[in-house]
């Protein structure tokens, strides 16, 4: 299923190649954009996508009805089951069952088929969004992450199966820290 926001993002984006790049040779007194110009648009151009961006994670959580929190960064969370455990902390070791899903809700990896995800804690190496919303856990606790673009792969996707700028959907149970 291909979101609007993918088929939009693909259409601003050739607009804007074709709005940039095209000169015609015939039209020699046409002015040339200068950078100013070209910076200008490519603003207006992300300001635009950022804000179909938001609106389609708004959609989701209204679809989904979920109670969700946003932090500062612009993640969105709601943890749906309260675990008795250890809170993680920076520099623990955190395992987690996961499930990570576009805002389509297609299936692109899982702790079911990739094994159990283990990482240390603000040393990076996953998103920053991951990371974020574990410092909010206690093991046992189970929560949904809704994470913008520039909380997960940002601009370039994953390369492999999480396209260019796309939100995703982590659902995940701490299952213990060292």
């Amino acid at each position: 299923m291909i979101s609007n926001y993918m088929v939009l993002s693909k259409f601003l984006a050739l607009f804007l190649t074709l709005a940039l790049f095209s000169c015609n040779n015939q039209d020699k007194n046409k002015k040339v954009p200068d950078k100013k110009e070209i910076e200008d648009r490519m603003m207006s151009t992300n300001k635009m996508m950022l804000e179909i961006e938001q609106q389609e994670i708004l959609d989701f959580i209204e679809r989904y009805g979920w109670n969700v929190i946003e932090t500062g960064s612009g993640l969105r969370y709601e943890i749906y089951h309260r675990g008795e455990g250890k809170k993680a902390t920076e520099g623990d070791i955190a395992f987690l069952h996961y499930e990570i899903r576009l805002i389509s809700g297609d299936l692109v990896y899982s702790s079911e088929n990739d094994g159990v995800k283990s990482f240390k804690v603000g040393r990076g190496g996953v998103e920053s969004g991951l990371e974020e919303g574990i410092l909010l856990m206690r093991v046992g606790d189970k929560a949904r992450l809704i994470m913008p673009p520039h909380l997960a792969h940002g601009v370039p996707g994953d390369g492999v199966k999480i396209p260019k700028r796309i939100p995703i959907i982590y659902y995940i149970e701490l299952v213990d820290l060292n």
